[in-house]
């Protein structure tokens, strides 16, 4: 079954990512678990996310396109990427989900990818 690890994390953790002092732990402890993810084999497909800031909404009103830069949710987390994984069952992908760097000061949720419709 396939499963979408999708990872966010604080924003004081996700400003580690370019901190000169603080940025070879962050990655260091990513690289680790994607790395063990990879030996795994579980992994499907999956990226990190630029900040949110580099984000675009896009909504539809009264059949009107609005526009905005950055993310329309004012969140205390931001999303920093996403993973596919395939595993026997939920469980594991709640293992997977618990081992992420982002589990202990961000979150990371876990959900089910919907299988595609049958054909017509």
């Amino acid at each position: 079954m396939q499963y979408m690890l999708i990872y966010r994390e604080t924003e004081s953790e996700f400003a580690k990512r370019n901190n000169p002092a603080e940025a070879p732990a962050y990655w260091g402890a990513w690289n680790a678990y994607i790395g063990a993810m990879g030996q795994a084999g579980v992994i499907v497909s999956g990226n990190g996310l630029q900040p949110p800031e580099m984000g675009t909404t896009v909504r539809l009103r009264d059949g009107k396109r609005l526009v905005q830069d950055g993310p329309f949710a004012d969140t205390k987390e931001h999303l920093g990427g996403y993973f596919i994984i395939e595993v026997p069952a939920l469980d594991a992908a709640l293992e997977w989900a618990a081992r992420a760097p982002c589990a202990t000061v961000g979150s990371t949720e876990v959900r089910p990818v919907l299988p595609p419709p049958p054909a017509a």
